[in-house]
């Protein structure tokens, strides 16, 4: 495979103003995604974006550059990422366009795509983006260039899909709900989903100023959630993030409810209704306890690189339908195409109701694991984790913890980092075991 200069796992993404997160590459990336996907023009392109103020500047850049090539754009304005793959596919689009950095600070910005299934984009078509964003940007004739349109009612379409994602028998009436909506894209939709269904909701991070996304909020800040949660006596509460891809709970209690423990949640509903449709995909960063868990109760886990692309690959390999990261993105391939924050919530909340059980209660059957992780910054072409000394140490580590523990070093996919994972039963062993990986790992430096 040719090697990519802009895309990475998640499309591509970096900090506005500096290459490639500026106007003029996105109006080139517009062109060159157009000439990629339909040489021959006459196309339909969705374009989505979430509540960073560089979202209108982006916006512009892409369409004028799809227009170039002779494509048609669908303008949704601020929507979460897994509206814009909805849309994509029921207005039978050839790509959708997400402007987002998901959880990133307002400084950031950047490019998701979703092809006319749903699905992130195949390898081979990124490279052909990548392939065509190296020519000369030539505009179709005049009478062959595209035009904009508005989706008026993109936000309505994508509440009522969220709403029939789970059964009209579940009704969530007389549940208090605190949900975070972190500035972000989520901040109209997800609360009307919620409160059409008849949750009482209390809202927090739903007033965007174009700055403020993901700042102290989400799924990434959970804080004031906890707070807001015991100060109003709520069942649970909810936190998304930036682009709405991302979900993390809180119980009544105030405690945190990661991905790994709501895949649990999710995995253990599934399997008592004999809807599971075989196992389920996780991370190398998935808790220990998780795995556990769903091997006693005779599920099949497997884990996949970081990175919800991976699960999602790993999910059509073997045919299965559930899947996530500890980090929240949670994919039910048996009622989206992609990580959906608002609708892995509600699949929860459709699972507590069913089941008379609080969120508490729910998680309660797994067993977290202490994992402690720290980070060894290298230079340039240093390869630390090929050193013998790391290789003895990390084989001495997972000896002493054996069956009830797991070691995993390895190199940052977005910082010049390594990470040194350790987790197991013993807390205290556990942060032993860190601190000394910690220290070869730099000594091999």
């Amino acid at each position: 495979m040719s090697e990519r200069n802009y895309f990475g796992t998640d499309g591509i993404r970096g900090t506005v103003g500096s290459e490639p997160i500026t106007p003029d590459f996105a109006l080139r990336l517009g062109w060159a995604a157009g000439r990629a996907l339909a040489p021959e023009g006459g196309a339909r392109v969705v374009i989505g974006k979430d509540t960073r103020i560089s979202g209108y500047m982006f916006e512009s850049a892409l369409e004028a550059g799809l227009a170039a090539a002779g494509l048609d754009v669908l303008l949704t304005g601020p929507l979460p990422t897994p509206a814009v793959a909805l849309l994509t596919r029921s207005f039978h689009a050839c790509a959708g366009i997400v402007i987002s950095a998901s959880h990133n600070p307002f400084e950031d910005n950047g490019f998701k795509f979703f092809g006319p299934d749903g699905l992130k984009l195949p390898d081979e078509v990124e490279l052909r983006i990548e392939a065509e964003l190296a020519k000369p940007l030539r505009t179709v004739a005049a009478e062959r260039l595209g035009k904009a349109t508005r989706i008026n009612d993109a936000a309505g379409r994508y509440i009522e899909f969220c709403k029939g994602t789970i059964p009209n028998d579940v009704q969530l009436n007389g549940l208090h709900v605190v949900l975070d909506c972190a500035h972000g894209a989520t901040y109209q939709v997800a609360p009307s989903v919620l409160r059409e269904l008849g949750a009482r909701v209390t809202l927090i991070g739903a007033d965007p100023d174009g700055l403020n996304i993901n700042l102290g909020c989400g799924s990434t800040h959970v804080d004031t959630l906890r707070e807001a949660v015991r100060a109003g006596g709520a069942d649970l509460g909810i936190a998304l993030d930036g682009d709405g891809d991302r979900l993390i709970m809180v119980d009544a209690d105030g405690n945190a409810v990661d991905g790994d423990q709501l895949l649990f949640v999710l995995a253990c509903d599934r399997l008592e209704r004999q809807a599971l449709g075989g196992g389920v995909v996780g991370t190398v960063m998935s808790n220990l306890g998780l795995e556990t868990a769903l091997v006693e109760r005779g599920v099949a886990f497997e884990r996949a690189k970081v990175g919800d692309r991976y699960v999602l690959e790993m999910l059509h390999q073997h045919g299965w339908l559930l899947g996530g990261e500890s980090s929240g993105h949670l994919i039910c391939l048996d009622r989206t195409t992609t990580g959906d924050g608002t609708v892995a919530a509600l699949q929860v909340l459709a699972a507590s109701v069913r089941q008379q059980r609080t969120l508490g209660e729910l998680v309660a059957g797994m067993t977290v694991f202490p994992q402690q992780m720290r980070n060894v910054r290298i230079e340039a072409g240093q390869r630390p984790l090929e050193h013998p000394s790391v290789a003895a140490a990390v084989a001495a580590a997972e000896a002493e913890l054996g069956a009830d523990g797991r070691v995993l070093l390895r190199p940052s996919g977005t910082e010049p980092v390594v990470r040194v994972m350790v987790e197991g039963r013993d807390g205290a062993q556990v942060q032993r075991l860190v601190e000394s990986l910690t220290e070869t790992v730099s000594v091999a430096l």
